[in-house]
């Protein structure tokens, strides 16, 4: 049986309510302006963000990462404000990501979030990275109440919403896709520029042709990525793998190996993987929907992958461009209006950044 419609405790606003959302988790720095109207809309005013991208075989320090979210951050906020048209005064709360996260860039956002409410005398509100990934994709979506498959850098997660928390019903037990993802793009070589997913998506999409074997890794209801991101390195060590085969469309020898069969075999296991996992959880709760969130959730290749599971269960897949998958402070001002509605205030004491 389909599982029964319960009503929204939220109340319709009495006028317009707007919330300022900044976010700076990891190396995406991101401030939004969201409105909430008496009618019931979401308008999204504003979402601005800037990304700290290193050079190729390069990850991003947290010294470093913090570092451009201080230098940015007003750049940013006045861009917000400016496209929004609105100032920080005409907000009704600050919102800031609380974790997880990494903490030298979290502080550094909190640290300004702080200062604006104090400044403006607006109540602030701390919000978990998370949920803001999925609020703002039920936002998007229009997806009631799904199976939410989370996939990013940080995290890789199959949530389920249940008696107002949201639940995990499996998750990695090491390294998260994303992280896997960036790690392989690193060796090969791949550029970070506009992020290091992105390019091995592409490269497998336009010139993946063989299959190599990687490990299958499903626990249950978890998933391992730790084994297969050092099989597949391995691979970059055999003696039929080429460097530069990924620059020769022509070259068909069969005991060949190239950057873009690795970057194929890597996306196919793995997303087989996440979508036996999501499966699983779907039948569990008796649910037709599934949402994919996070950064890794804008791969087209994962969401056809899934959308033929869900399409053979009568279910649908629901998700986001890069506007929203990606970490944006649109995401932590709707989570945090949200809270704001049903009467939520982070004491200014209380006002810290955790990583896990």
């Amino acid at each position: 049986m389909p599982r029964r419609r319960l009503a929204s405790p939220l109340t319709p606003p009495n006028k317009p309510i707007l919330a300022l959302g900044l976010e700076g988790s990891a190396n995406k720095l991101g401030i939004g302006i969201v409105e909430h109207t008496p009618n019931g809309e979401t308008t999204i005013r504003s979402n601005v963000r800037h990304t700290y991208i290193t050079p190729p075989g390069e990850g991003f320090l947290p010294r470093d990462t913090a570092q451009h979210h201080r230098d940015w951050i007003m750049k940013v906020l006045k861009d917000a404000c400016q496209v929004a048209g609105v100032g920080v005064g005409d907000v009704d709360c600050i919102c800031y990501t609380k974790g997880p996260g990494m903490g030298a860039p979290l502080q550094s956002v909190a640290l300004v979030a702080r200062t604006l409410a104090l400044l403006y005398n607006k109540p602030i509100i701390g919000v978990n990275h998370c949920v803001g990934h999925i609020e703002i994709a039920r936002v998007i979506t229009h997806a009631h109440n799904p199976v939410v498959l989370y996939v990013s850098g940080g995290n890789t997660q199959v949530i389920a919403y249940s008696k107002q928390c949201y639940r995990i019903f499996g998750e990695t037990l090491d390294i998260a896709v994303g992280n896997c993802l960036d790690r392989f793009a690193r060796v090969v070589g791949l550029p970070n520029d506009p992020s290091p997913g992105y390019n091995i998506e592409q490269l497998a999409k336009k010139k993946g042709r063989k299959l190599v074997s990687l490990p299958y890794a499903t626990k249950g209801m978890d998933v391992s990525l730790a084994g297969i991101l050092s099989s597949i390195e391995a691979y970059t060590l055999d003696k039929r793998f080429r460097q530069d085969l990924e620059l020769d469309s022509s070259t068909t020898d069969e005991d060949i190996i190239s950057p873009a069969d690795l970057c194929f075999s890597l996306q196919e296991t793995v997303f087989a993987m996440l979508v036996e996992i999501t499966e699983r959880a779907m039948a569990h709760v008796r649910s037709k929907e599934v949402l994919i969130v996070g950064g890794v959730g804008c791969n087209e290749r994962l969401q056809e992958m899934m959308g033929v599971m869900a399409q053979e269960r009568d279910g649908k897949v629901f998700a986001t461009d890069e506007r929203y998958c990606i970490d944006n402070g649109i995401m932590i001002a709707q989570a945090g209006i949200l809270a704001y509605r049903m009467g939520q205030e982070t004491k200014l004491e209380d006002t810290t950044c955790t990583q896990r």
